[in-house]
């Protein structure tokens, strides 16, 4: 007979000891795969995320809003007053710079606003861009609590 074993000599087990092994390796492939997909997706939605403005920094940017709206219907002189004494607070307190540039556009256009109510040629924003900076702010203060409410002026 035979001194060599032969292929069909080989015991039946080897043969799904080896696809078990397969299996199992390529298990693992496959969950190391998507792990390592999903922390780079989650990691690249943290680094697109806009920059996450404190409690404090919400709540002043709506108190600024909410005197934006009531200026832009005033005398165009207390306007521009108010407008240099709010930036300079809103500087000095407002960490956030991102934010703060938000809120720099929605307090010039408050003045833009006070000017056109005083009948001088004035461009205010549209509903579009009031809404479109609205959003910006509220991705800024998402993680605070607090909702910034931009209202279109003239309202």
């Amino acid at each position: 007979m035979h001194s060599t074993p032969t292929l069909v000599d080989a015991p039946a087990s080897a043969a799904p000891a080896r696809g078990r092994r397969r299996l199992v390796l390529g298990s693992l492939a496959a969950v190391l795969t998507v792990a390592v997909a999903g922390g780079a997706a989650y990691a690249y939605h943290e680094y697109k995320k806009p920059s996450q403005a404190s409690a404090a920094d919400c709540r002043l940017a709506q108190d600024i809003v909410t005197e934006a709206q009531r200026i832009s219907t005033g005398p165009v002189p207390e306007a521009e007053k108010w407008w240099k004494k709010t930036g300079d607070k809103r500087r000095r307190e407002m960490k956030d710079g991102y934010l703060g540039v938000d809120i720099a556009t929605y307090e010039g256009w408050a003045v833009e606003s006070a000017k056109q109510h005083a009948g001088k040629s004035a461009e205010v924003p549209s509903k579009r861009d009031v809404t479109a900076l609205q959003e910006q702010a509220r991705g800024h203060c998402s993680d605070s609590g607090v909702t910034v409410s931009m209202p279109r002026f003239g309202n």
